[in-house]
């Protein structure tokens, strides 16, 4: 790849990661240029004025409008290439950008390039790089969805995503959002709503969800730690989860928004599967003795058998 594609030296980078920008340019036609789009609207602006004034003296107004272009196009560029930065250390080894669709690189980079606020970026940035190690984890869908979100959205998505359990697939586990845990992390019945009506969630708000066909036993996991459940029958046992599933894009965003375990949904989570019988009860405590402290046999006063 040559100096003119790239602001990143190319021996810094894995093979992969310079594989993505190469397709990105490709795709979107400068990537890592610097100021590329500035440079070609100048001179075509250039060129512009120069046949203008050749008939008439172009008016102030049209002078101010092709600064503002230029200024705006600078910005976007800008964005682009901020957001690509982030995600190239995030590209593996066995990635395989050369198998990312054209049409999803232009559309991602026809949303992405609005996003100024660095939160933002670092998510999309995830996006970029988690579509580049495995091509299809990110429909276009999802990539729309994203575009349609603020900040608020995706720090309440990151609090419910503090939530989910690896339950066969990726499940937010809220048995009740009345209770206090939820709630000091902002997920209520109104929050829970709104993930819904912007499409990361389904919310059943009359009735819970159920997983069924579940083996006698089986191991579910809570960021890294996990959690053994005993069903009654050998088999097609059928466990409630709560009142919420993600949707499909949720499923894709979740491991990307950057959330994090809550200390005490872990012993929240066993106690409400003990409840249902699906975790043996804890051992009780081992009673202190009330008799005193005994002195121990003397060996040499033990009567011979």
């Amino acid at each position: 790849m040559s100096d003119e594609k790239s602001l990143v030296s190319v021996g810094e980078i894995s093979k992969p990661a310079t594989v993505l920008v190469e397709k990105i340019a490709d795709a979107i036609g400068g990537v890592f240029k610097p100021y590329q789009i500035v440079r070609v609207a100048r001179a075509e602006a250039e060129a512009e004025i120069i046949r203008a004034e050749a008939q008439i003296k172009i008016e102030d107004i049209h002078k101010r409008a092709l600064h503002r272009f230029l200024q705006e196009e600078a910005r976007k560029q800008a964005n682009i290439e901020e957001i690509t930065r982030r995600a190239l250390p995030e590209v593996k080894e066995n990635a395989a950008p050369e198998k990312l669709e054209t049409d999803w690189i232009t559309n991602f980079f026809d949303k992405c390039r609005l996003i100024s606020n660095e939160q933002m970026q670092v998510l999309w940035s995830r996006a970029l790089a988690g579509e580049a190690n495995s091509p299809g984890a990110f429909s276009k869908r999802t990539i729309d969805l994203l575009a349609s979100l603020d900040r608020q959205d995706t720090e309440l998505f990151t609090s419910m995503a503090s939530f989910c359990w690896m339950f066969g697939s990726l499940t937010p586990l809220i048995f009740d959002e009345q209770d206090q845990i939820y709630n000091a992390r902002g997920i209520t019945f109104n929050s829970l709503q709104h993930l819904e009506s912007i499409g990361l969630v389904q919310f059943g708000t009359f009735g819970g969800f159920k997983r069924l066909r579940l083996p006698k036993v089986f191991r579910i996991f809570y960021y890294g730690s996990a959690l053994e459940l005993r069903c009654p029958n050998e088999k097609d046992n059928e466990i409630e989860l709560g009142k919420v599933l993600l949707t499909k894009a949720g499923m894709q965003l979740a491991p990307i928004c950057g959330s994090a375990a809550e200390p005490a949904f872990y012993d929240y989570v066993e106690a409400k599967f003990r409840t249902m019988g699906l975790v043996p009860p804890r051992p009780e405590p081992a009673q202190p003795d009330q008799s005193g402290p005994q002195p121990d046999p003397d060996p040499l006063t033990t009567e011979a058998g």
